[in-house]
């Protein structure tokens, strides 16, 4: 016997009604039909299985590939009242054991798993036991190999139909073409499934590209013109750190968030910016994800993304409450050449692959047929520099092989150990009189990094270590000795990267098992990315319909707010009339550069830079010898 949905919906989520297909969704999962839900991010996919999982007897397995997002859900849940588990890497076999008995016997509703978790016999020996009403695949874009995030893992979820037949299966995901759909619905072997996919439109939101060779000065004129909540993606942890810091020097209220940052400090970060203490958060792609937050009024780029669907996906937690709101891309041609560099000079190919992979065996001292069950410590940055690598290329092909099994990468990755003084010069002076000792370690930091007063500054501690002549243990007890007597702000970890071999060493042939594919997936991300490029660099279709129809969805009107469609509203009015009156006014008075013009003229930036040229041309101003313009 079902509960009633609406019921569950609103005692546990204190909802009265349903949006847009969630009812529909949700009464095909209870007739046990297996169901496809392409619903635009903020389109509420999460309750199209909580909900009916909630209502009837049972639990509900979610198979999920992110940690950050699992420990999201489960977070809400719990607060909730509702019990749910996570069953992700790192857990070892004796509490991985007790999980799963606890998901048995345990009146759990709602288990979450990785989907390489489903390659290990136990779990699957348990699955099979349990009282399972619904299988949830989310973000499961992940299964096609045409996704923009293909994980070979995925493919594992079929193995769920094998362990519990009859069990309906769900599929979600804010992003999926129509290829990408119908690859979703192959690999899960879905029978006479409904397929639902809601307008990925989003009417409330005005896309804009702005070219621009100071992205610094634009987005801070942005953000202090535009003081509502904010999120500003970046792709780099430091980048985060960086323009957090940059934004809180000139008057807006800035917090950073990325995947090297402590749970606890997540939290906190979070919160403040949840209740607007903060006003924007500059963060890596990750976040948003499972982070529900209706009043974002501005999303920001401040670097290209990889794919269009991405670059969606995140634009799309701004105005979630259906309130206007902007998703704005900030570029430059070096930006471009960046992006291309970064996304396409780095994919490593299956002759990197087999090189990267020997190396690692070599490095750890493995020989050939062995299997090692040990997880290891591994300094990354040593690595690099043994094998005389590029890093980035390097790193690219560990994800690979991270992505078909081959090792397991910790989420500790790139974690970094930073300092900051906090005492100040007279109270060292006097500490360094008071231990002498330390006098070496300490003079070597302060000669080796600046700015080490005024900010977090990532040190390198083996590099310490070498220029005083001490050890490396030496150098991390001493850090933690300063930070105890109130000299330092300390954060570190004691490895880059701890790494787990998942097959046998066989060089080569372990790689040639999924080298066609791997070059495969390297022509996809290009594609992906000449398409993103395609986007921002055209200007003469409306940027809602551009996105729509990449998506397979056909828009007949413009969207009317975003920049194209403002540029074409404004070449058909007075608005270069009023702008030219504007400057001319104010050359009268003073001499001023186009960034100056831009801030006093209330219009479009793009509007003044062109009506500058156009003044320009028509000989109504000059640029004197300090490149600023005068009015003639």
């Amino acid at each position: 016997m079902h509960k009633n949905p609406k019921d569950v919906l609103e005692q546990f989520w204190g909802f009265s009604t349903f949006r847009g297909s969630q009812k529909k969704v949700i009464d095909a999962v209870l007739n046990k039909q297996d169901v496809l839900a392409l619903m635009p991010t903020g389109g509420g996919k999460s309750l199209c299985f909580q909900v009916p999982a909630m209502a009837q007897d049972g639990l509900c397995i979610v198979v999920s590939p992110l940690i950050a997002l699992i420990q999201d859900q489960i977070s809400n849940l719990k607060q909730r009242g509702i019990k749910a588990m996570a069953l992700t890497g790192g857990i070892p076999f004796n509490e991985l054991v007790t999980l799963l008995d606890n998901g048995l016997y345990g009146g759990y509703k709602f288990i979450y798993l990785s989907p390489e978790r489903l390659q290990q016999e136990l779990v699957q020996d348990k699955i099979r036991q349990m009282n399972v009403n619904l299988i949830a695949i989310d973000e499961a874009h992940c299964i096609s190999q045409w996704g923009h995030d293909f994980r070979p893992a995925y493919l594992e979820c079929a193995k769920l139909r094998e362990l519990l037949p009859g069990t309906p299966i769900i599929a979600l995901t804010a992003t999926a073409s129509n290829e990408v759909a119908a690859d979703i619905v192959d690999n899960l072997e879905f029978v006479e499934p409904l397929i639902v996919k809601d307008s990925f439109s989003r009417p409330n939101i005005g896309f804009k590209v702005t070219w621009c060779e100071d992205k610094h000065y634009r987005l801070k004129q942005y953000l202090t013109a535009n003081d509502q909540s904010g999120i500003v993606y970046v792709r780099t942890r430091k980048m985060a750190q960086d323009l957090a810091r940059f934004l809180n020097a000139n008057a807006c209220k800035a917090s950073y968030f990325h995947g090297g940052i402590g749970k606890k400090e997540k939290q906190e970060k979070l919160k403040l910016w949840l209740n607007n203490q903060t006003q924007v958060m500059v963060a890596t792609n990750a976040f948003g994800m499972g982070v529900d937050k209706p009043d974002v009024r501005t999303v920001i780029h401040f670097q290209i993304p990889d794919c269009l669907e991405n670059y969606y996906q995140e634009a799309g937690r701004a105005g979630r409450d259906g309130s206007p709101a902007i998703a704005l891309l900030l570029t430059n041609d070096f930006d471009v050449a960046q992006m291309k560099q970064q996304f396409l000079g780095a994919l490593p190919n299956a002759d990197f692959l087999k090189k990267i992979y020997n190396k690692l065996n070599n490095y750890f001292q493995i020989s050939f047929g062995e299997l090692s069950d040990k997880i290891y410590q591994f300094p990354f940055r040593d690595f690099v520099a043994a094998y005389s690598l590029n890093s980035f290329l390097a790193y690219n092909a560990l994800r690979v092989l991270d992505q078909y099994s081959v090792i397991a990468l910790s989420e500790s990755f790139f974690k970094k150990t930073e300092i900051q003084f906090i005492a100040s010069q007279s109270q060292i002076f006097e500490y360094l009189e008071n231990n002498s000792g330390s006098a070496p370690i300490i003079q070597t930091i302060l000669r080796t990094y600046g700015g080490i007063f005024d900010f977090e500054t990532k040190i390198d501690p083996i590099l310490i270590a070498n220029k005083s002549g001490v050890s490396d243990r030496r150098v991390f007890d001493l850090l933690k000795k300063l930070q105890k007597d109130g000299i330092i702000e300390y954060t570190s970890q004691k490895t880059d990267l701890e790494i787990t071999f998942l097959v046998p060493r066989d060089d080569d042939r372990t790689i040639n098992v999924f080298a066609k594919k791997v070059e495969k997936h390297n022509q996809i991300k290009v594609d992906k990315v000449d398409q993103i490029l395609k986007y921002i660099h055209t200007d003469s279709v409306c940027r809602s319909k551009q996105i729509l129809n990449y998506f397979g969805e056909v828009k007949t009107e413009d969207c009317g707010i975003c920049d194209v469609c403002k540029q074409k509203q404004a070449s058909y009015s007075n608005d270069y009339q009023s702008i030219a009156t504007s400057i001319a006014s104010l050359l009268k008075q003073n001499s001023y550069t186009s960034r100056a013009l831009v801030g006093l003229v209330k219009a479009e930036e793009t509007q003044v830079l062109q009506t500058i040229q156009f003044m320009l041309e028509a000989g109504q101003l000059k640029i004197n010898t300090k490149n600023e313009y005068e009015g003639i």
